[in-house]
């Protein structure tokens, strides 16, 4: 549903729209890149939130999560996430979660 339809319907029920939005850092050919340097909370935000929402509003096809090896992490400050956690943490959840394409970048010193 477009933005001004839930808009509409939102309001049809008596409720009061919040705007919001998801932002990426790159979209091109219905690929989306995010690059991952902050805090490790964003990863999980990241990739089960804005890289499916895209997905599922059908503005990409594959999501690129680029994040810092262990070996970089380790020289950066405090709660940076690193690859080889990240991806722990998505192959644990089992196929098809998060139900978008995903390609995990890891890069390192």
């Amino acid at each position: 549903m477009s933005a001004d339809d839930q808009k509409q319907q939102i309001l049809a029920a008596g409720e009061t729209p919040i705007f919001s939005y998801n932002q990426t850092d790159f979209v091109k050919d219905r690929v989306a890149v995010e690059v991952q340097f902050g805090k490790y909370a964003f990863v999980a935000y990241d990739l089960f939130v804005k890289h499916l929402a895209f997905f599922v509003s059908d503005q990409i096809d594959v999501g690129i999560e680029i994040l810092p090896m262990k070996s970089l992490q380790s020289q950066m400050s405090s709660g940076v996430p690193y690859f080889e956690g990240e991806f722990y943490n998505v192959i644990r959840q089992g196929r098809g979660v998060p139900a978008v394409p995903l390609v995990m970048v890891g890069i390192e010193p």
